[in-house]
């Protein structure tokens, strides 16, 4: 005997992230960092398996469940295979003495006026190039936060530099994973949703590399007159 499918309602659709959500943040409040270490695993699914209850609930089959969980992850291998990839790279360049090469030469062309506009074109070439915001950061934005600590400019604004320029990177890159993985879910193509970013991103980028650009000067002028 086969049950009627009912179409999901909004509620449906709730349920399993409200419950994923409490129970990723009791493991959070309960385990702190030890978290990471299987309880969010177990969390998720216990999440899916909600999920999965209210889909039998709702008349479909576990062959139909399935081909949409085959069909789902499909559309986000791609996504999945760049951020395995690019997930080597921080490894490597440290190890293979990349950072400390960019500190050591790093110094010797940075000077505190133009450092924080640097940091930021630097971070965003390279997350472009990589497609990945957290591998800038772990491996030029290590040597950038070296380099601006040399120069004796507080690590919040490197930091701020770092992070501002590798996220744009990672938006924008047609390697990030979230850029891929964000059209797939909503059907529509990679560049075109390139495309409408840019709309929101390059005035914000600009407006950020205007900040430190002016402040490089003024961090210039209050170190001559001795602030």
């Amino acid at each position: 005997m086969t049950l009627d499918k009912k179409r999901p309602t909004l509620l449906h659709a709730f349920i399993p992230i409200a419950i994923l959500i409490c129970l990723l943040t009791t493991n959070v409040m309960v385990l702190g960092s030890d978290a990471v270490n299987g309880a969010n695993q177990i969390a998720l699914l216990l999440g899916a398996a909600v999920a999965g209850i209210i889909s039998f609930r709702l008349g479909y089959s576990w062959e139909e469940i399935e081909i949409s969980i085959i069909k789902s992850i499909s559309s986000a291998m791609g996504a999945m295979l760049i951020l395995l990839v690019i997930g080597s790279l921080s490894g490597t360049w440290l190890l293979s003495g990349i950072v400390p090469a960019m500190i050591y030469y790093g110094l010797k062309v940075l000077n505190p006026t133009i450092f924080l506009f640097a940091a930021c074109i630097v971070c965003c070439v390279v997350s472009l190039a990589t497609g990945s915001s957290w591998s800038t950061i772990a491996t030029v934005g290590i040597a950038l936060l070296g380099i601006g600590k040399a120069l004796d400019i507080h690590e919040g604004v490197i930091a701020g530099a770092i992070i501002s320029g590798a996220y744009f990177g990672d938006k924008m890159s047609p390697l990030s994973d979230t850029t891929n993985l964000a059209p797939a879910m909503a059907g529509t193509d990679l560049f075109t949703h390139v495309k409408y970013m840019i709309y929101t991103t390059v005035p914000t980028l600009t407006i950020t590399l205007l900040i430190f650009f002016v402040w490089g000067f003024l961090l210039m002028i209050c170190g001559v007159c001795g602030y």
